[in-house]
């Protein structure tokens, strides 16, 4: 019953074979009825649904820009602290004949390197994490005993997981790129340091 209307059809419901394609086939079946018939797609019946997720996604990217940023102060200051450590040593290289574009780059490979292992490994548990994920939220979901998406409240009961290759190749390339910014200022210290003035006080 629709507003007290019996025996008449007010709606028809339509499944596809795929649900991406929902968009598309509603279009042609609009085209095809004409007015005053339309068709809507479940995208478009959720919308505010999928707004909310579209926003949580960018608080998410905020979150995790601040936690790369954390990361690369914890290079420069890593790199800054071998600098200060290692004074001696630079002024050493330098008063041998070491250009200021070798000490530079010594730091900046060393960084490289440091900024490296770490996108490998966070890569790689990330993706095991994603991979995985299904597994992981019954094992807590058993361990706490409670429900992560309860099927009264949400749409669905699991918890989806998809892994976009070109997500994953941008991760690490914005991780290399920042780990070898980080290292510029330690990198510039290094080379900018005085022989004379260290080996002094030595």
């Amino acid at each position: 019953r629709f507003l007290g209307v019996k025996g008449r059809v007010t709606h028809i419901e339509m499944r596809v074979e795929d649900i991406y394609e929902a968009r598309r086939i509603a279009r042609e079946v609009e085209e095809v009825l004409g007015p005053p018939f339309y068709a809507r797609d479940w995208m478009e019946m959720n919308r505010n649904l999928f707004s909310a997720l579209r926003m949580e996604r960018r608080v998410m990217f905020i979150l995790l820009s601040l936690v790369i940023g954390v990361a690369a102060f914890n290079i420069i200051g890593t790199l800054t602290m071998t600098v200060m450590e290692k004074r001696r040593d630079i002024a050493i290289l330098r008063s041998m004949g070491a250009s200021k574009g070798r000490i530079t780059r010594i730091f900046l490979l060393e960084g490289l390197l440091i900024g490296s292992l770490g996108t490998l490994l966070g890569t790689a548990g990330g993706l095991l994490l994603a991979f995985n994920v299904e597994g992981i939220a019954h094992f807590i979901e058993g361990l706490f005993g409670f429900q992560f998406l309860p099927g009264d409240v949400y749409y669905i009961t699991e918890v989806p997981s998809r892994v976009n290759p070109w997500d994953v190749v941008a991760i690490v390339i914005m991780g290399l790129l920042l780990s070898l910014l980080a290292t510029l200022y330690p990198a510039r210290k290094a080379s900018r340091l005085d022989p004379v003035e260290v080996l002094r006080y030595e």
